[in-house]
């Protein structure tokens, strides 16, 4: 199975913890970071076999450099010392990424975000954007929990759970969490010589959390736990994902070749299926778009984009985010999906082409009311 999902994969994210980062608290570990931007740039480039790649990287360590930046042996308890040790880190930390992808000729991006962010729909949909777009630029994102102005983060969080709700973000088709471990055991192999790897199970499999059990170092917060989590959480939008040890030579490449290496955690649901479903199950709409006869035809017979100048009138009160149905001209609901605009700001673009959207808004978020890729059909 290993040799299908990730081979066959075309969007990453690759998640990579503290103590790999920073060589258990050491200072941020320059080789392996320079390995994993090696790797990266590879799969970019669709390089030794196999397409193109696009892979955003996940990156914890910045409160750790921070710490080693500070001199502080000992991750302090006080939420201001944390704030300003990542703060601290974070500098260095997007440093070196910058540095050691521009060796291998990508160009690199920072990108803090918190859980608030993914939770606000317009918040949501503006970072999936940002993402997206670096995507298509060939760019790497680096991401991080924006530490320096959060604390819940910082006392509960994780960036195993952040490298999921990534995943979800920009409809990945697998998550790699790389670690200091080989991958899941039964046990505790360390406590339990009777403890045997699993090589592949279901994602979201409740035996898998009882195997899990057990904290972080002393560097990073998570374990294995809430890597299990984290691919029951990826898996709900339809990625697998595999946790493999971080040192591994040449760890990403060789699983976009199909080696069997870590545990691999299979997604139950296909990617496209989970996000449609989704938006299916809406039973509170916050409003919708009349179309006229030729934009539903595109929507419904050829799966085009819905443009605001195929609409002829805007029911309801909804924010960018939303999900909205699409009405033809009867009142027949043919699709429904997430708006780009406001309906305040809907309404001013009915029949207008997209050349006219800065004039009449002062700024151009999207050329399409409803994204394709954001609609699902519901007439038959």
């Amino acid at each position: 199975m290993v040799s299908s999902v990730l081979r066959d994969a075309r969007r990453i994210v690759v998640k990579v913890g503290s103590s790999l980062v920073t060589n258990e608290g050491r200072g941020l570990d320059e080789a392996a970071i320079g390995e994993w931007s090696r790797q990266l740039a590879a799969l970019v480039r669709g390089e030794g076999g196999g397409a193109p790649r696009e892979v955003i990287m996940v990156s914890s360590g910045a409160i750790a450099e921070g710490m080693k930046r500070l001199g502080w042996t000992t991750r302090p308890h006080e939420v201001h010392e944390l704030q300003a040790a990542a703060a601290v880190g974070q500098m260095g930390l997007a440093q070196m990424y910058e540095t050691k992808l521009r060796e291998q000729g990508m160009g690199s991006a920072q990108v803090l975000l918190t859980h608030a962010d993914l939770a606000d729909r317009e918040r949501y949909l503006n970072a999936r954007s940002t993402l997206l777009t670096l995507l298509r630029l060939g760019v790497v994102p680096v991401i991080n929990e924006n530490d320096t102005v959060v604390n819940d983060e910082i006392k509960f969080g994780d960036n195993d759970t952040l490298g999921a709700l990534v995943a979800n973000l920009v409809e990945a088709d697998a998550l790699v969490i790389l670690t200091d471990q080989k991958g899941l055991y039964t046990a505790d192999p360390r406590r339990d010589p009777a403890a045997q790897f699993v090589h592949e199970a279901k994602a979201g499999d409740p035996a898998l959390e009882a195997m899990a059990g057990g904290a972080g170092s002393s560097i990073g917060r998570g374990g294995m736990i809430t890597k299990i989590l984290a691919a029951k959480r990826a898996a709900g939008s339809g990625a697998s994902t595999v946790i493999a040890w971080g040192r591994e030579q040449d760890v990403l490449l060789r699983l976009v070749k199909g080696e069997a290496l870590g545990t691999l955690l299979v997604a139950q649901t296909q990617k496209k299926q989970a996000r449609k479903q989704w938006m299916a199950d809406h039973l509170q709409l916050r409003g919708a778009v009349l179309v006229d006869a030729g934009a539903a035809a595109k929507v419904r017979d050829e799966g085009k984009s819905l443009l605001p100048i195929g609409m002829t009138a805007v029911e309801g009160d909804f924010s960018r985010g939303d999900v909205i149905a699409v009405r033809d001209l009867a009142g027949v609901e043919i699709a429904r999906g997430l708006a780009n605009y406001a309906s305040a700001e809907a309404r001013l673009l009915c029949r207008k082409s997209s050349s006219e959207f800065e004039r009449l808004l002062g700024y151009v978020a999207e050329a399409e009311m409803v994204h394709r890729d954001n609609m699902v059909l519901t007439i038959a």
